[in-house]
């Protein structure tokens, strides 16, 4: 069928519940190192690129999704935990973790974010870097911080705090 666009790029999780396609070039290729991307990823750093939502297509499967902050939606396969989406519930784009691409050779990065997170041992990367604070709006960076619904980095009794809802 000529008539159809087709995908740049595919991908989806490790167990193959979930699958996307992708209508127009990702952008913005990067490495995050801030802590939420990293206990999101369970990594030191996560890899994404944007994509207008509306080039963002499901073609199997649902999208779960976990509110890390009032600001962010993380989107993940529930059946295997693969981390598939990285999102500012305020904006049209939606970024998409690298690794879940079927080809992520083909998107090279650019930058890194989160810098005050990096891990120090790690290779320094030759791409320009910012600190979350300065890649981020100050009503997101507001609302991150009033509204963090992420476990913190110790054992708790009981989680979520009472009165937190995503």
């Amino acid at each position: 069928m000529s008539g159809e666009r087709q995908p740049v790029h595919t991908g989806g999780c490790q167990c193959g519940a979930v699958r996307y396609a992708l209508f127009s070039a990702l952008t913005d290729a990067s490495i995050c190192h801030c802590r939420m991307c990293q206990k999101a990823f369970g990594s030191y750093f996560a890899p994404l690129a944007d994509v207008p939502l509306s080039d963002f297509v499901l073609t199997r499967g649902q999208l779960s999704t976990f509110r890390s902050s009032a600001a962010v939606e993380r989107g993940f396969c529930s059946s295997c935990g693969t981390p598939l989406s990285f999102r500012y519930v305020d904006e049209p784009k939606i970024a998409i973790a690298l690794g879940s691409l079927d080809h992520p050779d083909r998107v090279p990065l650019t930058k890194q974010y989160g810098i005050e997170g990096k891990i120090p041992f790690l290779p320094a990367f030759d791409l320009p870097g910012a600190a979350t604070e300065d890649s981020s709006t100050e009503v997101h960076l507001e609302q991150i911080a009033s509204a963090n619904y992420q476990h913190p980095d110790h054992d708790t009794a009981t989680w979520p705090p009472a009165g937190a809802t995503p």
